[in-house]
């Protein structure tokens, strides 16, 4: 009884760990550099997360993949076998950038496609020179064969939760994860990165894929590398990718048991309120008072690589970078509340859904350059080297864990709250001026709006705010300025 008692108490103890994020001290916020190289990921993280308190990179999925005529980005979510090598780069490469970025306190996420195989053509070749034949499920790479499988059959009802799961996503062959043979070598594939020094994974098409069998594979990967700076006996951060809307037969709640879960209903409502299809005013109980997964359970994003394509969930509610006023609005709202761990999307431009990432005239991928004023080029949209998101970033790290007090509205499309004694912000998305005196709950100074500029050489380039001793302020944010939205904290008083 007693080594029974002890053997729960571990496996109670390791599915907590894989809660925790494992960031480093003082850093809160991961970023998807969507398709980026593994060689630009490591400077990037050297010269401008690190710096800018960047808590984690969720990277793009590192294992070999088909290789698609014109090389559409979700070529990258079929692979051919859990070999390192993408147009990313090389396993060498790989180690590399994580190890640079921890060394920096910036932890890696790698994207993980355990649900299926490559279906795109019935004989294929892999950016490792793998070559599979899709016909007769066979990936010698691994190796899968075609007793790794469940029986071929295409999802028509996400109502039926056995089709959802048992069934073939999009045409693609569904790996069996209750066939022992499979679990051995998805953990495998995880162990090996988790001992290159990752510090957890994002596990793509989680909902279709059987809770139970994925607790079992969790359970199972080792406990994070020493060697990269992680405490004794941390366990893997795990995030699951499961789209839950309400009124289908699988729920998200059926997987924050053992990870935490992508709460798909943050994006769609933050981005249907941001567009005015709602009054900011009712954001008042957001998280779980609007009906999603508790906040600890909770990754949340204003879109994400899926929806900001117009695929998977919120259809034309999702927020992008292409209405830049209202999205920077939203993510800062997302950044300066309470709820949930954020993450925040870093994308390249795009006009064509399927269109993958810049590349030259050998279908390399491009890597982005840097202008004068540290935004990008190259086709690469780089929102988190927007000022009014990298600032925000550092306006979540010095509030920490301060409640959300002084919730103010003017009943409609202007509020503002703070974060007890450590920052306050106030949103305007009225069509007209927003001029109040508000408790921001600051120590009497002068502070930077860091929306609208930057704290350098002891002043503002952009505008300020004065508190008074007794913590108000006048709060104003003009209809027709740039952003409707101005935020001040305790690092950047003059």
């Amino acid at each position: 009884m007693k080594l029974f008692i002890v053997a729960l108490l571990t496996f109670v103890s390791a599915a907590q760990g894989q809660f925790n994020p494992n960031f480093a001290a003082g850093r809160n916020v991961i970023v998807h550099l969507f398709e980026w190289k593994w060689e630009d990921i490591a400077a990037e993280c050297e010269r401008f997360l690190g710096p800018n308190g960047f808590a984690g990179v969720q990277v793009s999925p590192p294992n070999e993949n088909v290789i698609v005529t014109n090389r559409p980005w979700w070529e990258r979510y079929q692979p051919m076998s859990y070999r390192i090598e993408t147009r990313s780069g090389n396993e060498q490469q790989f180690a590399n950038m994580v190890f640079r970025c921890n060394n920096v306190g910036v932890r890696i996420y790698p994207d993980i496609v355990i649900n299926h195989m490559a279906a795109s053509h019935p004989v294929m070749i892999g950016t490792g020179g793998s070559t599979a034949n899709v016909a007769n499920r066979d990936y010698p790479a691994v190796p899968y064969s075609i007793h790794d499988f469940n029986p071929s059959c295409p999802i028509t009802n996400y109502n039926d939760r056995y089709q959802v799961r048992n069934c073939e996503l999009v045409g693609l062959p569904d790996l069996n994860q209750g066939v022992a043979w499979v679990r051995d070598r998805i953990v495998e594939y995880l162990d090996h990165l988790v001992a290159l020094g990752v510090a957890g994974f994002r596990i793509d098409a989680a909902k279709h894929m059987w809770p139970g069998d994925l607790e079992i594979i969790y359970s199972r990967v080792r406990n994070l590398n020493t060697v990269h700076g992680f405490p004794g006996n941390s366990r893997p951060f795990f995030f699951q990718e499961v789209i839950d809307q309400g009124g289908e037969a699988v729920s998200s709640t059926e997987y924050i048991g053992f990870g935490v879960v992508t709460e798909f209903k943050f994006s769609a409502e933050i981005g249907r309120v941001f567009r005015g299809n709602d009054l900011l005013t009712h954001l008042n109980n957001w998280g779980e008072g609007w009906g999603f997964l508790p906040s600890n359970r909770a990754l949340v994003f204003v879109e994400n690589h899926d929806n900001e394509r117009g695929h998977g969930a919120g259809g034309d509610q999702i927020l992008t970078y292409k209405q830049a006023k209202q999205y920077k609005m939203a993510v800062a709202f997302g950044l300066a509340h309470t709820y949930g761990i954020p993450r925040i999307m870093s994308s390249f431009a795009f006009t064509n859904t399927e269109v993958g990432p810049p590349m030259d005239g050998n279908q390399n991928i491009v890597s982005p350059s840097i202008n004068a004023d540290g935004t990008c080029g190259n086709g690469w949209v780089c929102q988190h080297r927007w000022r009014q998101i990298f600032n925000m970033v550092r306006f979540r790290n010095e509030v920490g864990t301060a409640a959300l007090t002084n919730w103010w509205s003017n009943g409609s499309q202007q509020i503002a709250f703070a974060r007890a004694g450590r920052g306050f912000i106030a949103f305007n998305n009225q069509g007209s001026n927003m001029n109040v005196n508000l408790q921001t709950s600051l120590p009497g100074g002068t502070y930077c709006d860091v929306i609208s500029g930057n704290v350098s050489g002891g002043s503002c380039t952009g505008k300020t705010v004065h508190v008074n001793g007794d913590g108000t302020a006048n709060i104003s944010i003009g209809a027709a300025e740039e952003d409707g939205v101005l935020a001040i904290h305790v690092g950047a008083r003059l």
